[in-house]
């Protein structure tokens, strides 16, 4: 007998044909306790919740499942012997194949998305590839960490999701190249010169070291397998009672201060530590695991800004330019950048009321927006185009020693960049400025795309962990009082 898969409209269904009569009778007299020949099975897949290049869960219920079929044939012993006498393989092998061929066809499509710019009319209205790559991994990190509030091992399956689609990202790498001149021998001994290809400098430099950091974070949270600490749900800090999420064995009690300081996030679970606080081994290895991620966000840091910097500034941005600086900074932070001659950014800082990041983040904006203004006036003072290095525009006025109006331009545009590197140093978590947001928008360079992108959410996935630990350890002090 051979099973034949028929096509309909809501779902395959399932004949049976015999060459021999007497079989064709069996199966006939036993009609009348089975199904009927022409039920339909349910093959439906449900997509799981993910973004990209994720793999699909198969359903394996249905009414004729092995067992089914077994009954059907009128067959006795396993359901894998029924299969055997049916000259079909074991359904696993068919479903394996089946899911790698569905992940395969989820690849294309994303890729599909990206090479379209996310325009599925495909008239050519999309972001461009850079822009696409870079939402990409966005968007892979979102769903991947975006749940994550706790000091604890990333799934199995995220964690394969994670290194897979990244993976499929980073490929893009290797074939971002750069020429240089070589030489080559040829067969009678003379060598020519010819051009020869490396992988481009700054992915060459950057790129394996975002990945080192991104295995070093990802062993930061599967080290917190064995934790003397866990965490109460969000729900249970109004009633001051332990899940069953906590630990069963130990009672918490919760602190005033505790409370007040997760009020502002009331959805995040609150970390628990035992009474009398963690041991002393515990609490000396978690403050390792802090300074190492916490270095592993200044690098990222690091990366992130180098590669901003490198990026051209869009003529958008530059067209929305105030015409002076001092309009663009105010007069009090004007008066305290020009007039004094030692200029310190951090009583600058002090001086001025910033109680919120959302106003750091506003005077972040005005400060950088005033230090292009300067740089444009420097640059035009002197005659150099508008493309040449901020660099060598410096040089040119050291060489000169200009006292005069192109001089003062770029003592005010240095102040101002080191205003604004002293606000991003004392707000970690800041978002990005109007101009950040306006470079990854119009970047076309799609090695510096996934370069920034990928920095960004190590950045940020670094900085949570340095949270979620002194969460911890502010449990761990209030428990020890």
């Amino acid at each position: 007998p051979i099973i034949t898969m028929a096509d309909s409209s809501s779902s395959p269904s399932v004949s049976l044909s015999d060459e021999s009569s007497e079989a064709e009778a069996q199966c006939c007299s036993s009609s009348s306790t089975a199904p009927s020949l022409h039920d339909t099975v349910d093959f439906s897949r449900t997509a799981s919740d993910v973004s990209t290049f994720s793999e699909r869960s198969v359903d394996h219920s249905g009414p004729f499942g092995t067992a089914a079929v077994s009954k059907l044939i009128g067959g006795r012993g396993s359901p894998a012997a029924a299969l055997s006498r049916l000259s079909m393989k074991p359904r696993a092998d068919v479903l394996d194949r089946r899911s790698a061929e569905d992940e395969l066809d989820l690849v294309k499509e994303r890729f599909s998305k990206l090479l379209l710019g996310e325009d599925m009319s495909g008239g050519g209205k999309g972001v461009c590839t850079a822009v696409a790559i870079s939402n990409a991994i966005t968007n892979l990190y979102a769903t991947v960490f975006g749940n994550c509030h706790k000091l604890e091992p990333l799934p199995a399956g995220k964690k394969a999701m994670w290194r897979r689609e990244m993976d499929c990202l980073l490929a893009v790498c290797d074939y971002i190249v750069e020429f240089y001149p070589s030489t080559q021998p040829l067969s009678d001994g003379t060598r020519v010169e010819v051009m020869a290809t490396r992988p481009r400098s700054d992915i060459y430099i950057n790129l394996p070291a975002l990945e080192k950091l991104d295995a070093m974070l990802i062993e930061i949270m599967d080290s917190f397998q064995k934790a003397e600490f866990w965490y109460a749900d969000a729900g249970t800090r109004s009633f001051g009672s332990v899940t069953s999420s906590s630990s069963p064995s130990s009672s918490f009690r919760r602190s005033t201060t505790t409370t007040q300081r997760n009020e502002d996030k009331w959805w995040v679970p609150v970390p628990c530590v035992p009474e009398g606080g963690l041991s002393v081994k515990a609490r000396k290895e978690l403050r390792q695991r802090r300074d190492c991620a916490n270095q592993i966000h200044k690098a990222a840091v690091a990366i992130n800004s180098g590669v901003l910097s490198d990026m051209e500034v869009p003529e958008s941005f530059m067209a929305l330019l105030p015409k002076s600086g001092k309009a663009s900074v105010g007069d009090a932070v004007y008066r305290a950048m020009h007039s004094s001659d030692k200029f310190s950014p951090d009583y600058l800082l002090d001086c001025v009321d910033v109680s919120s990041e959302h106003e750091a983040l506003a005077l972040a904006d005005r400060v950088e927006a005033a230090m292009y203004v300067w740089r444009r006036k420097a640059t035009a003072s002197h005659g150099v185009g508008r493309s040449a290095q901020w660099s060598r525009v410096k040089e040119l006025a050291a060489a000169a020693d200009d006292g005069g109006e192109g001089g003062k331009n770029v003592a005010l545009a240095g102040r101002a960049e080191s205003l604004l590197l002293c606000i991003k140093h004392r707000f970690p978590g800041l978002s990005q400025t109007t101009l950040d947001t306006s470079k990854i928008q119009f970047n076309k360079d799609v090695g510096q795309a996934i370069l920034e992108s990928y920095s960004r959410v190590l950045e940020s996935l670094a900085f949570n962990i340095v949270s979620w630990t002194d969460e911890v350890l502010f449990a761990d002090k209030a428990a020890r009082k």
